[in-house]
């Protein structure tokens, strides 16, 4: 069974140009009206299902089952604007200098990400986001220390990013995340 109003959701990422990072965010949130959550099948540790995509923008409905950390990545030069539907997400950009800031997303909230960041994402089980993309995503640069230092891995833009340990350790070392904030 398809959760979703798939003529509205096209609508939606029509676009002249490329979206900035909040009409990403807004345009999650608008899709949000559109998703059937109690037709989303629950089994399983979570799924990737394709919204729109066109030549300016892309937008997934994505189902965290089971917890997930992104680790940190990069979108190769796309914005992304994310809107929680349903359970919590927590998003962090890469510190370099200054303390971690982890932010909570709650049910209704939605935040963007420039294409020029990266971060990671931690979703709590039983988390449902929409993430746009724009433009769509072509790769993914996934980040983790290797041999003591920062390595950027490519990968292809339709598959999860791994988890990265041994860069999240080392911040871990470094300093604390900041108290989480909830963020409306």
């Amino acid at each position: 069974m398809n959760p979703t109003n798939a003529t509205a959701l096209a609508e939606l990422g029509v676009s002249d140009r490329p979206f900035l990072p909040v009409e990403c965010a807004e345009r999650a949130r608008r899709a949000a009206a559109f998703v059937d959550t109690a037709a989303l099948d629950r089994s399983g540790p979570g799924s990737y299902l394709l919204l729109w995509r066109n030549e300016n923008s892309e937008a997934w409905l994505n189902t965290w089952w089971e917890s997930r950390d992104t680790g940190y990545h990069d979108h190769q030069g796309s914005c992304v604007g994310v809107h929680v539907i349903e359970g919590t997400a927590w998003q962090e950009g890469l510190p370099v200098a200054g303390p971690r800031r982890a932010r909570r997303y709650g049910p209704g909230e939605s935040f963007s990400f420039p294409g020029s960041g990266i971060h990671r994402m931690d979703h709590d089980a039983g988390a449902v986001t929409i993430h746009v993309y724009s433009p769509p995503l072509q790769a993914i640069g996934h980040y983790e220390i290797i041999d003591g230092e920062l390595h950027r891995t490519p990968g292809p833009a339709d598959e999860g990013s791994p988890a990265s340990p041994h860069l999240l350790d080392a911040l871990n070392a470094l300093t604390r995340p900041s108290a989480p904030t909830a963020v409306s």
